[in-house]
Order: C-alpha cells, then sequence, then structure tokens
C-alpha cells in the first residue's frame, strides 16, 4: 500500500506541475510543458527546473500540489495501512500467546522426563 501511495502521488506530479506553472504561465503552454516533464523529455525537465527556479519554487512544490489534488485518496490509503498494521498487531499478539501457551506445555513435560527414574548403566552391563 505505501508503494502505491508513492505510486499515485509520482502520477499526480504532472498535474500538480501543471497547476504550479500556471499561477504564472498561461494554461495551455503550462500543460504542455508538464506533459514533456512527465515523458521525461530533456528539453522540458531542463526548462522546468529553470522555471521553478525563477519563480523560488522547487520539486516539493510540485509534490505539494499533487498531494492536494489527491489528498482523499491518500488518506484512504493511509485508512487501509492502519487497518492492516491493527490486523498484523493482533495475529503477532495471537502467535505470542501460542507460544507461551505451548512453551508451558513443554516446561512441565521436560519437568516430567528429569523428575523420572533412572537406572545408571555401567558398560559391560549394557550388551
Amino acid at each position: 500500500m505505501r508503494r502505491l501511495k508513492t505510486c499515485l502521488l509520482e502520477t499526480a506530479a504532472p498535474h500538480g506541475l501543471a497547476r504550479v506553472l500556471s499561477s504564472f504561465l498561461p494554461d495551455a503552454t503550462a500543460e504542455e510543458i508538464a506533459t514533456g516533464w512527465a515523458g521525461r523529455d530533456r528539453k522540458r525537465v531542463k526548462q522546468v527546473e529553470g522555471l521553478l527556479d525563477q519563480a523560488g519554487l522547487t520539486i516539493e512544490h510540485v509534490i505539494a500540489e499533487a498531494l492536494a489534488d489527491r489528498i482523499d485518496d491518500i488518506e484512504r490509503i493511509d485508512r487501509m495501512i492502519a487497518s492492516a498494521e491493527q490486523r498484523r498487531s493482533a495475529m503477532l499478539r495471537e502467535v505470542d500467546r501460542h507460544r507461551a501457551s505451548l512453551a508451558a506445555r513443554l516446561r512441565l513435560a521436560t519437568d516430567e522426563v528429569v523428575q523420572a527414574e533412572f537406572e545408571d548403566v555401567t558398560p559391560g552391563r549394557a550388551q
């Protein structure tokens, strides 16, 4: 789920970039630049770096816009992660409880073996 959350932000990044760029460029130009940036066009990547630098912005601003756009989905994934972690914790508690009772039963069984009567056998008598 954490990987999916990361992928969700990565796929929302071009839209976030377009929103950031549209604050100082025409919408059509911002969309065109963001599309090229998302396609890893080197020219567009350099252009985005320059534009963000000129505006005093960083890629974190782009990610913040992407997060704001997808916050409901991110929150839903976070709830799913928390639910899975709760189920995992409950399962581990049950495993610990089961191991504790198994350990107690094994301790009793070994105590009985230790307390059992035994007879010394000399090497000559063993045959």
